[in-house]
């Protein structure tokens, strides 16, 4: 394979990566719940969180492949040994919304194919390890995602045919939402930490520093892969809300235990449920992926034999998922958790970047970091650390 070619891969496969590890089970729940929530209203939600989201990312990704380091080093340049409290948030987020994931790969399996909810486990758990028992890993996993992706926007697009959703009515209020911009704050900053919070804006950036695709010299090919990543995680967002929007709009009330799948049955009858089946298999499936090799990114530079047995490291991540959620059946207290705690990484790895964007000796002396992109990145990271803060006192469940 030619150099070209595989730079293109790597470029397109680390956008998919980053969107698809987005758009996984509480993706799909979230934008459904919503949705039935705000009606047509929440069209400003999805475009509101859309570019708060390509603000953070486009700042972050700048930072980390302009350097060539990934954002543990960024962090210990930053504050030595910082980065090692970051790397310690992402992985335990990772890992127990993986645990969720996989549970939200059972309940695929289930719906489309009928298959018991303990062998959907190994059955999800068991596609992602394949993947890296493979020499050519991350090369299959760059094809994976965007197949996957790309199956999900298509079996989205038949649900909406079906459905013939008020267009009209979802465009309008995009930009003047019935429901009014006060009542919105909360969903969109929810969605802000649900497109790129935790480990998912690094994973598209870990990727392409795997590849080599870094330095001021690849600066539009960095540009180019972090906005189809934002672009495609946003296409996903938009079509969802728009086959559940042609359902409730229509007076349906959801039902909370699975409204994604609630509105694809009440839409498309049993042919859509099974397709919101397929949906949720492979939004669980490439954010398994996702999620399991960002958090491994997070840890081998820290020792050698992390990076020499990269893919065994990720196997085992997985397996470890798996097995967690087979014995738990129900990680609940570990993801109110892993919530709060994502709830805070945003603000502090973005404005970790922001730090180091400004610092000579991690950029290098000709590097200029856009005023703009600075200015916002530090709005965004308000936002986020107001709506971090406020997801600690979720932990309080916990204790009651």
């Amino acid at each position: 394979m030619s150099e070209k070619r595989k730079n293109s891969g790597a470029l397109l496969g680390a956008a998919f990566l980053m969107a698809t590890s987005a758009i996984g089970p509480g993706f799909l729940t979230q934008t459904a719940k919503f949705t039935n929530d705000y009606q047509a209203s929440f069209g400003f939600v999805i475009l509101s969180s859309v570019l708060l989201a390509a603000i953070a990312q486009l700042n972050i990704w700048k930072v980390l492949c302009t350097t060539g380091l990934r954002g543990q080093e960024v962090a210990n340049r930053v504050l030595p040994g910082l980065g090692y409290i970051v790397s310690a948030l992402i992985v335990l987020g990772g890992l127990v919304f993986n645990i969720g994931n996989v549970g939200g790969g059972a309940l695929g399996f289930n719906t489309l194919l009928g298959i018991p909810t303990m062998a959907g486990y190994f059955l999800a758990g068991g596609i992602a390890i394949l993947i890296f028992l493979s020499k050519d890993a991350k090369g299959i996993m760059d094809k994976l995602v965007k197949v996957l992706g790309a199956v999900m926007i298509v079996v989205i697009l038949a649900v909406i045919f079906v459905v013939q959703p008020p267009a009209g009515e979802a465009l309008k209020n995009s930009f003047v939402p019935e429901a009014g911009y006060g009542t919105l704050f909360t969903p969109i900053l929810t969605l802000l930490g649900g497109t790129v919070g935790g480990y998912i804006t690094f994973s598209g950036a870990h990727r392409l520093i795997d590849a080599g695709i870094t330095g001021e010299e690849n600066e539009g090919k960095i540009l180019y892969s972090s906005v189809i990543g934002i672009f495609v995680a946003a296409l996903v967002r938009i079509l969802l809300f728009l086959a559940v929007l042609g359902v409730v709009a229509k007076g349906v009330t959801l039902d909370k235990s699975n409204p994604a799948a609630d509105a694809f049955l009440r839409g498309a009858g049993q042919l859509g449920y099974r397709f919101a089946g397929l949906v949720l298999l492979c939004a669980a499936i490439t954010s398994i992926i996702g999620a399991a090799y960002t958090s491994v990114s997070f840890l081998k530079t820290f020792h050698s034999s992390i990076a020499k047995n990269e893919n065994y490291w990720i196997i085992g991540f997985i397996a470890f998922s798996t097995l967690i959620m087979a014995v738990s059946g129900s990680p609940a207290a570990l993801l109110v958790v892993a919530g709060a705690l994502n709830g805070l990484i945003l603000p502090v790895t973005l404005g970790i970047s922001l730090i180091a964007s400004q610092k000579k000796s991690i950029m290098g002396e000709n590097y200029r970091h856009p005023v703009w992109l600075l200015l916002l990145g530090g709005l965004v990271v308000l936002l986020s650390a107001y709506v971090g803060v406020r997801s600690l006192g979720n932990l309080a469940s916990l204790f009651a």
